[in-house]
C-alpha cells in the first residue's frame, strides 16, 4: 500500500502504548491508511500531548505501567468529551472496556487484533469529529461505509458478504425488523461487480398481491383497468444490477409460482403481454420469518427456498450486539445534531446505560428513532437520561424496564425531596430516611446538585 500524501486537512491520531514495537507497527499502519500519526509511550506524556496539540482520535492500549488506558480515557472524556477515544484490550479486561463504552469510549478492539477492523473503527470514528476530511484511503472499503459496528458478530458476517458478493449466488438474509437487512442487501450490492448498475428494493409485504405482479414484472398497456401504458417492472429497471426482494416470506404462493418460473429461466412477461424479456438481475431476498417453518405450514414453497438460498447471512439483533450501541448511538446523535442544527455534545452516563440496557425489540431503526427524539427535544450539552426514558416510553407505549422505571422514580424523588427543603442535604436524607453519605451518593448516582435547589428559593 503506498503512502498517501498528507495536506493539513489530513487527520491526526494519537496512538498512546508503551511497548515501542505495537507503537511503531500502529503508527506504520495508520500513515500507510493517509492519516499522521503521533507517539506517546506513557498516558502521562499523551496527556502532555494534548496540551500543546489537539488530535482527531486518540488509540491507547489498556495496560499501561503507571496510568493505564482507562484513566487515560476518563480523564480524555472529562476534559475534552468530544475526543473519540479506542482502546486496545486483552481478552481478561474486555468487560471493563465495555463498561468503558456505556460511560462513552468510542470503542475497543482484542488483540491481536485485524488492521481491517482497526481501520474501519478509525473511518468511523473520524467521521463523528466535525471538519475532519477523511483520507482518499478511506475507499478501501466503501461498500460497507454505512454500516456501524465494533461487533466480531458483525465482523464476521462482513466478511462473509464480501465474500458472497463476487459471485452472482442469490443470497438470503434473515433478521428481525429494524436490523439491517437493506443496509446489507445494499453493501453485498456495492462490493459486488455490479456496483455501477441499479440496486432496486421492494419491500413484498407493503404492495397489495394484485399490483405485486405488474410491479415486478411490468404490464402492458391494456393489461387491466388503469393500465393506460406501458409500465416496466422492477426486474427490468433493476437490469445488471440487485433486486432485493424484502420480507420475501410475506409473497404470496401464486406469485412465488411465477417468481420461481423468472429465477429459473432467466425471463420475465409483463401481465397481458405473449412476449417474454430476458433479464440479468442479481437476487438478494431478505426476511424476518423462519422460512423452514413456513414450508412446513405450505405457506412457503420449497423449491423457491432454495432458489433463494444459495447464501444465508442472519444479521444480528441490536440487543445480540450492545457493544454497538454507543458507536451507533453517537453516530446518529452527530448526523442528527446537523440536521436540525443542534449542539449537543453527547449522552451523560446514565443516559447511556439506559440505551445500552434497553430491550430494543425494533432494533436499529427503534435506537435511531429513540436518538432522533432525544435531539428535537434536547436543550442541554448533554442527553439526559429523563429524556431517554422519555422518548422509549412514546416508542414502546409506556412499556420500559423495571429498572429504567426505578431509576426515573428515584430522580423524580430526590429532586421532590431537594425542591422542599431548598437543598439542605441534612434535612432531605432526614425526609428520605437515609444516612447523608448514602444520600450524597444518591445525588452523585443522578449528577443532582443541590445548590441549585438553594438558588431556586431566593
Amino acid at each position: 500500500m503506498s503512502i498517501q500524501k498528507m495536506t493539513e486537512s489530513t487527520p491526526k491520531i494519537l496512538i498512546v502504548d508503551d511497548d515501542t514495537d505495537l507503537l511503531e507497527l500502529l503508527s506504520i499502519r495508520l500513515t500507510a491508511a493517509g492519516y499522521k500519526t503521533e507517539v506517546a509511550q506513557s498516558a502521562e506524556i499523551a496527556l502532555n500531548y494534548l496540551d500543546v496539540s489537539r488530535p482527531q482520535l486518540v488509540i491507547s492500549d489498556m495496560q499501561m505501567s503507571g496510568m493505564d488506558g482507562m484513566k487515560l480515557f476518563e480523564h480524555i472524556h472529562r476534559t475534552i468529551p468530544t475526543l473519540p477515544v479506542i482502546i486496545l484490550t486483552a481478552h481478561g479486561t474486555i468487560p471493563d472496556a465495555v463498561a468503558a463504552t456505556q460511560q462513552g469510549l468510542f470503542g475497543y478492539l482484542t488483540k491481536p487484533f485485524d488492521s481491517k477492523i482497526l481501520l474501519a473503527q478509525v473511518v468511523q470514528a473520524l467521521r463523528l469529529v466535525p471538519g475532519t476530511t477523511l483520507p482518499k484511503e478511506e475507499a478501501q472499503t466503501p461498500w460497507r461505509k454505512d454500516i456501524i459496528t465494533q461487533s466480531a458478530m458483525m465482523e464476521d458476517i462482513l466478511t462473509k458478504a464480501e465474500l458472497v458478493a463476487k459471485g452472482d449466488a442469490s443470497v438470503l438474509i434473515y433478521g428481525e425488523s429494524g436490523a439491517g437487512k437493506e443496509l446489507f442487501a445494499h453493501a453485498i450490492h456495492d462490493a459486488s461487480k455490479r456496483r455501477d448498475r441499479p440496486f432496486v428494493a421492494v419491500n413484498c409485504a407493503a404492495i397489495p398481491e394484485q399490483l405485486l405482479e405488474s410491479e415486478l414484472f411490468g404490464h402492458v398497456k391494456g393489461a387491466f383497468t388503469g393500465a393506460v401504458r406501458d409500465h416496466k417492472g422492477l426486474f427490468q429497471l433493476a437490469e445488471g444490477g440487485t433486486l432485493l426482494l424484502d420480507e420475501i416470506g410475506d409473497m404470496p404462493l401464486p406469485l412465488q409460482v411465477k417468481l420461481l418460473r423468472v429465477l429459473q429461466e432467466r425471463q420475465v412477461r409483463p401481465v397481458g403481454s405473449v412476449q417474454t424479456i430476458p433479464v440479468d438481475v442479481r437476487i438478494i431476498s431478505a426476511t424476518h420469518r423462519d422460512l423452514l417453518v413456513e414450508i412446513s405450514t405450505g405457506s412457503f414453497r420449497e423449491d423457491l427456498y432454495y432458489r433463494l438460498k444459495v447464501v444465508a447471512l442472519t444479521i444480528p439483533a441490536l440487543s445480540q450486539r450492545r457493544e454497538d450501541i454507543p458507536l451507533l448511538a453517537n453516530h446518529f446523535l452527530s448526523v442528527l445534531c446537523t440536521k436540525y442544527d443542534k449542539e449537543i455534545n453527547g449522552f451523560s452516563p446514565d443516559a447511556m446505560e439506559m440505551l445500552v440496557r434497553a430491550s430494543w425489540p425494533g432494533n436499529v431503526r427503534q435506537l435511531m428513532n429513540i436518538v432522533e427524539q432525544c435531539v428535537v427535544l434536547g436543550t442541554a450539552p448533554l442527553i439526559s437520561p429523563v429524556l431517554i426514558y422519555d422518548a422509549m416510553q412514546k416508542e414502546e407505549e409506556g412499556l420500559v424496564s423495571f429498572e429504567d422505571a426505578r431509576k426515573h422514580f428515584e430522580r423524580d424523588y430526590l429532586v421532590r425531596v431537594l425542591k422542599i427543603t431548598a437543598g439542605n442535604v441534612t434535612k432531605a436524607a432526614g425526609l428520605a430516611k437515609r444516612n447523608r453519605t448514602e444520600f450524597y451518593k444518591l445525588l452523585q448516582r443522578h449528577q443532582l446538585d443541590p445548590s441549585i435547589f438553594k438558588q431556586s428559593q431566593n
